[in-house]
């Protein structure tokens, strides 16, 4: 069996006069919740993603924030097509994977990996890491046997700084942090070129998750790996994002390059989650404004007319609650959804 040649794959990042790896356009995901009405003749649905739309070019990481409830892990999952998509495409390489099914739908997930959120969850108790990191390469035709996977497994385990021998025990040998690892070495096991991390560090001690990204930087740097990265941190998704887009609601509000969105928000809702960041100096925390929100949030089985945001926007108009602000360019490389900016 030929060695897994890793290293040999030049990374890049960044290259915006490329063609994108990833386009995504008008993404719309709903789920049916039930029917209304007196004969149940209106059905109901939860609007968990609602024309999106954005790209990710090849060895670039975008970061995609948001609180609970926004969409984050259902663009993910729509994106690797684990979800059924309501409206608008998904182009990757080049092909409309939209509705690919069957046979390309299986050679596709060797291109398009997943990082999950709970390392404890993800990975079966009952199997030795042998089994979970190298049954794709079972299930994609690789190897014929898991015995003859075992070389390409342990070069992986060492790729994410396991020891070899780990091959032979079984999760609950392992700390949270080296869990996780296994779950990347799991998603690597194919090389992919594009791997969403699905908030792969929440669940981790904070004083293993630096090490987890930055284990996932040097994985891109050394590979070419292109990341969507869903996480709640705003401090981590700074760290490990060359752009951010933030998400309120079912929709993009707002993406740009990693230090202008930091610096420089553009929408209401992006100022809100960046004023709650705390800052490790006493001093300026104390005298920092806090901008906090107050009102309603939305219904996403009943999403209000206008912008999503308005009904806890400090600064909404009359226009907000009736005509949607398009997601458009504020500065160069910097869009945002917001008719008062």
């Amino acid at each position: 069996m030929p060695s897994l040649k890793l290293s040999e794959r030049s990374p890049e990042r960044d290259r915006r006069g490329a063609e994108p790896l990833l386009i995504v356009r008008g993404l719309t995901v709903r789920f049916p919740v039930g029917r209304a009405g007196f004969w149940g003749n209106r059905r109901l649905f939860v609007h968990a993603v609602d024309d999106v739309s954005f790209e990710i070019f090849r060895g670039e990481t975008l970061g995609l924030v948001g609180e609970t409830g926004s969409g984050k892990t259902t663009t993910g999952r729509a994106i690797l097509r684990r979800v059924p998509i309501a409206a608008g495409t998904i182009t990757f390489k080049g092909n409309d994977i939209t509705h690919v099914d069957g046979d390309n739908l299986r050679h596709l997930r060797r291109d398009m990996q997943l990082v999950f959120q709970d390392p404890y969850a993800s990975l079966n108790p009952r199997m030795k890491v042998l089994d979970l990191v190298g049954e794709p390469l079972v299930v994609h035709g690789v190897v014929r046997r898991i015995r003859e996977a075992r070389d390409r497994v342990r070069e992986l385990l060492e790729l994410v700084g396991l020891p070899a021998d780990a091959v032979d025990r079984y999760p609950h040998a392992f700390s949270g942090g080296q869990r996780q690892r296994i779950g990347i070495a799991r998603a690597l096991a194919l090389e992919p070129d594009f791997i969403v991390c699905d908030e792969p560090v929440s669940a981790l001690d904070v004083s293993i998750r630096a090490q987890v990204v930055n284990l996932l930087q040097n994985l891109q740097d050394r590979l070419g790996l292109t990341y969507l990265f869903i996480a709640h941190d705003l401090s981590v998704v700074r760290h490990i994002s060359h752009r951010i887009a933030v998400m309120y609601a079912g929709k993009v509000v707002e993406i740009a390059d990693r230090d202008e969105i930091y610096e420089n928000p553009k929408h209401p809702y992006t100022q809100a989650l960046l004023s709650a960041v705390p800052i490790p100096d006493p001093a300026l925390q104390r005298t920092r404004r806090r901008q906090i929100l107050r009102g309603e949030i939305p219904n996403p089985v009943d999403p209000p007319p206008g912008c999503r945001f308005h009904t806890r926007c400090p600064i909404a108009e009359d226009r907000c609650r009736t005509d949607p602000p398009p997601l458009e360019p504020k500065r160069p490389e910097h869009l945002a959804a917001c008719w008062l900016t």
